[in-house]
C-alpha cells in the first residue's frame, strides 16, 4: 500500500540520499494494485528530516493507527486498459464499503455545506499555480489570480453569489481546523494511505457523507490555500518572503516549469475531488417529495457514495503529501513513478466513480421530472376544467410571462403587448405548428378582416412545437414570417407556450397537425375545441362559436348555391341578387371543360338562359388544376376565380369537408340529413376522372350531375328545351332530365382522406342508389 511520506531525502545538496525501510504496515502502492513499472521501483522509501511538518512538532510516524486492516481495494487501475466500467465497483470495494459503514455514526443534523464548499473553490481558484496556465523558467512568474483589481472583484461575487453564511462557517471552523491539522500531521509522518483515511472517517464519523466530503475538503484547501499564499506574496511582503525563504519557496519557483507536470496532476485530481463532491451534495438535494430516499434509484446510488467518500480522502490525502513533500526538497525532489501512477490513477478511479454517480443521479432527475411534469399536468387539467372569474388564469398557465413582459404580438398594430389585452374577451386560440397552409392563413385573413363582429373575439396564434429540442435559425425564420403576416395575435415566440400546455393540447385536445381553432370564453373555459369549421362556413358570423350557435345556424340554413359557395367570389351574390343560373363546374380534364362549357353555353343561349359559369377546379389543386385555369382564363370559356384562384379552389372544397364536420359534430347522420348526401355526392364526383357541374337558379332550385350525364344531357338540349318556356323553368327541366338519364355503366367513386374523422360505414352510389364496395387506396399524386 502507498504511504503519504516523501520519496527522496535530499540530505544536502548535491549528496546522495540515504534509504531507510518502509514502515511497518506501509506497502507501495504500484505493488498492491499489479501497477509496477517496467523499472521496479524498491520496496523501502526514503524518510525526509527536513519535511516541512517536521518543523511544526507533529507527532513522527509510530503514532500513526496501524490497526485497521487494508482491504486491498483492487478495483484502482489505469486508464485505457479497456476495462468495462459498468464493474468499477468490484467485491474488493464492497469489502472496503462495509470497512468504511463501520466508521459512519451522525448524530449532526444535516447541515448545509454549500456556503463552505463555495468557499473551497474561491481557494483552489485563487490559490492556482501560474504554472498550471503556462510553465515558467527562471523568475517566477506572477500569479494570475492576482494580475488585476477585477479577479479580486470576481472573488467577492463568487462568495456572494454562493450565498456566504457565517453561522455555518462557525459551526464547522473548530473541525475543519483539526481535520488541517490531522492532515498535516499525518502526511509528513509517513502514515500508510489506506490507515490514515480510515483515521480522517473515524473523525468525520458524527457528519454526514456529504458534510464529511466538505469538511476534509476545507482542511485541504487551507494547507493548500497557505501554501500558494506566501508563493504569491513573497515578492510583495516581508513577512511572506521570510516564510517562503524557510520553506524553500523561492527555490522551487525558480524551477517551477520542471515542476508543471506535477502540479498539473494535482489539479487534475483536484477537479475530479470537486465534480464528485458536487455530485453527492446533489443527491442529498434531490427533492423528497417526487423521489424517497427508499427508492431503488435513489439505494443504488447512494450505495457507492461511502466508497466515493473514502475514495476522495484519500486523494486529498495524496495532494497534501504531494504539496508537502516539495517543501525542504525544493524542485530535487521528484514523485516516483508509483507516486505518479497513484495520482493518476486516483484521479481516474474518481471520474469512473463519477461517471456512475452522474448516470445514477441522470436517472433520480429524470423521474423527478417526469413526476413534476406528471403534477403541473394534473394541475393544469384541474385549471382547465375549474370555473374562474376571468380568462386570465388559463392564458398565463399556457404562455410564459412575468409582470413586465409583454409575451403577445399585435399583428395589427405590431406592437408587442399584455396577456391583460385579452381580459375578458372571447380568445380563438389558432393552434398549428409552423407548416401553416398558406391557403388557410391567407382565407382567414380575409374572414378576420371582413366581419364587423371581429371586436367580440380576439385570434391568438399558439405554435406548437417540440419543447424539448430549441428551434434552429430556419424554424425562427419560418416563424417569424408567419407572425409577420398575421394581423391576429401571436405569442411573441414559440418558446414562450409553457410545455404543459402543449402537452395538454396535444394529449386532451388531440392536436397533431392539423389547424385548430378552439374558442375559450371570456372566463377561460373552452366552449369549442375546434371551431374551424364554423369559421370556413359562416366566418365571424358564426360568433360566439359554440354548438347551440351552430345548430342554430344550421336550422336557418338549406342545401342552396347560397350554402354551397357562399361569398368565396365576390361575383356570386350580385348573380343570386340577378336571378341568374349559376354553374358551378370541376375537375382537370382540359378536354372535358372545352366540351362541356361549349355545350353548356350553346344551351343557354338557345333557351335564352342568362347563364354564369365559375370553374372550382379539384378538392387537391396541384398543376393540372394550375394550367386548367390557364386555359380557360385565356380561351374565355368561364370565369375563374380573379385573384389567388388556388386559395379559394382550396376554400370551396374546405367548406364542404367543413360542413360534413360540422353535420357530424351536431349529430346528423348520412342516412338522415340531405346536406351530408349532397355533399357525398360531390365528393364522390371530384374523385372521378371526368368533371361534374352543379346548376342553380339563384338562390332557388338547384341540381347536379357528373360528368357522364351532364354531358350527353346538354348535348341533347333540343329534345327537352322545348319544356324550357321561361328561364326560371330551365334548372327544374335539367334536374328532370338528369334524374331520369341513366348511363348504361357507371363506376363512381369517393375518395375521403385519411384524417376526415367521421368514415361512414355505408356510402351509396348517387345514380343507382347501390351501396357502393369499400377499399383501402394508398395514393400519392406529383401531378
Amino acid at each position: 500500500m502507498s504511504t503519504l511520506m516523501p520519496t527522496t531525502k535530499p540530505t544536502e545538496r548535491g549528496v546522495t540520499p540515504a534509504k531507510t525501510p518502509v514502515p511497518s504496515g506501509a506497502h507501495n502502492f504500484a505493488t498492491d494494485h499489479g501497477l509496477r513499472p517496467a523499472h521496479h521501483e524498491p520496496d523501502h522509501i526514503v524518510a525526509n528530516p527536513h519535511n516541512f511538518v517536521a518543523d511544526h512538532g507533529l507527532r513522527p510516524s509510530h503514532e500513526v493507527d496501524h490497526t485497521v486492516s487494508h482491504p486491498h481495494p483492487t478495483s484502482t487501475y489505469l486508464p485505457g486498459r479497456g476495462r468495462d466500467r459498468s464493474h468499477v465497483f468490484s467485491s474488493d470495494d464492497n469489502a472496503l464499503t462495509k470497512q468504511v459503514l463501520t466508521t459512519h455514526a451522525p448524530d449532526i443534523e444535516d447541515l448545509n455545506v454549500k456556503p463552505i464548499l463555495a468557499i473551497v473553490e474561491d481557494i483552489l481558484r485563487l490559490a492556482r499555480p501560474s504554472t498550471a496556465d503556462a510553465p515558467t523558467h527562471g523568475a517566477q512568474a506572477p500569479s494570475h489570480a492576482h494580475t488585476s483589481d477585477d479577479h479580486n472583484k470576481v472573488s467577492h461575487v463568487s462568495l456572494r453569489t454562493a450565498d456566504y453564511d457565517p453561522e455555518i462557517v462557525k459551526v464547522l471552523a473548530y473541525p475543519i481546523n483539526k481535520i488541517s491539522s490531522e492532515i498535516t500531521s499525518k502526511c509528513s509522518s509517513g502514515g500508510e494511505s489506506h490507515s490514515v483515511t480510515m483515521d480522517l472517517l473515524r473523525s468525520l464519523s458524527n457528519y454526514s457523507w456529504d458534510a464529511k466530503l466538505v469538511i476534509a475538503f476545507a482542511a485541504f484547501a487551507i494547507n493548500y490555500g497557505e501554501f500558494w499564499l506566501v508563493e504569491q506574496q513573497q515578492n510583495k511582503n516581508a513577512l511572506a518572503k521570510n516564510i517562503a525563504a524557510l520553506k524553500d519557496l523561492p527555490e522551487i519557483m525558480a524551477h517551477a516549469g520542471d515542476l508543471k507536470q506535477r502540479f498539473e496532476a494535482v489539479l487534475d485530481l483536484l477537479t475530479a475531488i470537486l465534480k464528485v463532491t458536487h455530485c453527492i451534495i446533489e443527491f442529498k438535494e434531490l427533492p423528497t417529495q417526487y423521489i424517497s430516499r427508499e427508492s431503488p434509484e435513489i439505494t443504488s446510488a447512494t450505495a457507492h457514495i461511502p466508497t466515493a467518500v473514502y475514495w476522495i480522502i484519500r486523494s486529498l490525502l495524496v495532494c497534501a503529501s504531494t504539496l508537502l513533500n516539495l517543501i525542504g526538497s525544493g524542485h530535487e525532489y521528484m514523485t516516483s513513478t508509483a507516486e505518479s501512477w497513484e495520482i493518476l490513477n486516483l484521479a481516474h478511479k474518481l471520474s469512473v466513480i463519477l461517471e456512475h454517480l452522474q448516470n445514477q443521479l441522470r436517472t433520480c432527475k429524470d423521474m423527478i421530472e417526469k413526476k413534476k411534469a406528471e403534477d403541473a399536468y394534473i394541475a393544469f387539467k384541474r385549471l382547465m376544467e375549474s370555473a374562474h372569474i376571468d380568462n386570465m388564469k388559463v392564458l398565463r398557465a399556457m404562455i410564459k410571462s412575468r409582470e413586465d413582459q409583454r409575451p403577445i404580438f399585435d399583428g395589427s398594430k405590431r406592437t408587442n403587448d399584455r396577456l391583460e389585452a385579452l381580459r375578458l374577451k372571447y380568445v380563438l386560440l389558432l393552434i398549428s405548428d409552423l407548416e401553416l397552409p398558406h391557403e388557410e392563413l391567407n382565407v382567414l385573413h380575409s374572414i378576420y378582416s371582413q366581419h364587423s363582429m371581429r371586436h367580440e373575439y380576439e385570434v391568438l396564434w399558439l405554435p406548437i412545437l417540440d419543447p424539448t429540442t430549441p428551434m434552429n435559425s430556419l424554424q425562427d425564420t419560418v416563424f417569424y414570417d408567419l407572425r409577420n403576416n398575421m394581423p391576429w395575435y401571436s405569442v411573441d415566440h414559440p418558446s414562450l407556450v409553457e410545455p404543459v400546455a402543449i402537452r395538454y393540447i396535444r394529449e386532451a385536445w388531440n392536436f397533431v397537425h392539423r389547424p385548430m381553432l378552439v374558442v375559450l370564453d371570456p372566463q377561460g373555459k373552452p366552449s369549442n375545441l375546434d371551431a374551424l369549421p364554423m369559421m370556413w362556413i359562416w366566418g365571424g358570423t358564426a360568433f360566439p362559436f359554440t354548438r347551440a350557435r351552430e345548430g342554430a345556424l344550421w336550422s336557418e340554413s338549406s342545401w342552396n348555391i347560397d350554402l354551397l359557395a357562399d361569398a368565396i367570389d365576390p361575383r356570386l351574390p350580385e348573380w343570386i341578387r340577378d336571378n341568374k343560373v349559376i354553374c358551378l363546374y370541376g375537375g382537370e380534364d382540359i378536354d372535358w371543360i372545352r366540351k362541356f362549357t361549349l355545350s353548356a353555353r350553346a344551351a343557354a343561349n338557345a333557351l335564352h338562359v342568362p347563364l354564369e359559369m365559375l370553374y372550382v377546379g379539384k378538392r387537391y389543386p396541384k398543376e393540372k388544376v394550375r394550367k386548367c385555369h390557364e386555359t380557360i382564363n385565356r380561351e374565355k370559356l368561364s370565369h375563374i376565380f380573379s385573384v389567388d384562384y388556388y386559395d379559394y379552389v382550396w376554400f370551396f372544397w374546405v367548406r364542404l369537408w367543413s360542413m360534413w364536420n360540422s353535420k357530424k359534430q351536431i349529430g346528423m347522420t348520412l342516412e338522415s340529413d340531405r346536406v351530408m348526401q349532397e355533399i357525398m355526392d360531390l365528393l364522390s364526383y371530384d374523385s372521378s376522372e371526368t368533371g361534374w357541374a352543379v346548376f342553380s337558379r339563384g338562390n332557388y332550385e338547384i341540381t347536379k350531375a357528373n360528368g357522364e350525364k351532364v354531358m350527353p344531357v346538354l348535348e341533347n338540349y333540343n329534345d327537352w328545351g322545348y319544356k324550357v318556356d321561361h328561364p326560371d323553368k330551365f334548372v327544374p327541366v335539367l334536374d328532370e332530365q338528369l334524374q331520369g338519364f341513366h348511363p348504361e355503366h357507371h363506376c363512381n367513386r369517393l375518395i375521403l382522406p385519411g384524417q376526415a374523422g367521421y368514415i361512414p360505414e355505408r356510402v351509396v352510389c348517387s345514380e343507382c342508389g347501390k351501396t357502393m364496395d369499400k377499399y383501402v387506396m394508398y395514393r400519392c399524386c406529383t401531378d
